[in-house]
């Protein structure tokens, strides 16, 4: 996936060219995918999207596997709690690759800790802020002149107070949250082979 907003739009180079690179790639066809390589793809585009490796991912998928209730809803909720993506949602970087740096860099806290864990999973309650001395830094007084963070919309399971730099989880993600399109029924077929 490209970073940011680009792949959204109508210049997404995957749109645009739904076909492979070279010589011969436009008039290039294609045998029909099986079902291993479709629940394959889908698995390594939820990897790509949220930025994380494979070992993590698996630990994800384990931990909602575990889980009561439906194992793919379970995954997402996970995925979408974890403090990068939390602080991409809240408008604080441009995309996850720039929130997973600033978390990993000790910018945000989390229930007023500072804390350097991409990885770390968010509850229900929890208060993610930016650190007073990082308010300093000329990125986020930027971001608060520009008063991106009040365009920015955010989902309805997270509230944003946008002067004190402050977030709070008002309730876990839902599937209708998700901006992203991925069928995790595949995934969880992939991984119970």
């Amino acid at each position: 996936m490209l970073k940011g907003e680009r792949c959204f739009g109508p210049k997404c180079a995957i749109e645009k060219r739904n076909y492979p690179p070279g010589q011969h790639g436009s008039n290039f066809r294609r045998r029909q995918a099986s079902d291993y390589a479709l629940q394959l793809r889908e698995k390594q585009k939820a990897r790509r999207i949220y930025g994380i490796l494979e070992r993590q991912f698996r630990r994800h998928y384990a931990e909602a596997a575990r889980k009561k209730g439906v194992t793919g809803k379970a995954l997402l909720q996970i995925l979408e709690r974890r403090l990068d993506n939390v602080v991409y949602r809240l408008g604080f970087a441009d995309s996850r690759a720039q929130a997973r740096q600033l978390v990993n860099h000790g910018h945000f806290t989390l229930n007023g800790r500072k804390t350097d864990i991409p990885s770390a999973l968010v509850e229900v309650g929890d208060t993610i802020g930016v650190r007073p001395e990082s308010r300093k830094r000329n990125y986020f007084k930027d971001l608060a002149e520009s008063k991106i963070l009040t365009k920015k919309a955010i989902p309805a399971w997270l509230s944003l107070n946008a002067a004190q730099m402050e977030a709070t989880v008002q309730a876990l993600p839902e599937r209708d949250d998700l901006e992203v399109a991925i069928n995790e029924q595949l995934i969880v077929e992939l991984y119970s082979r």
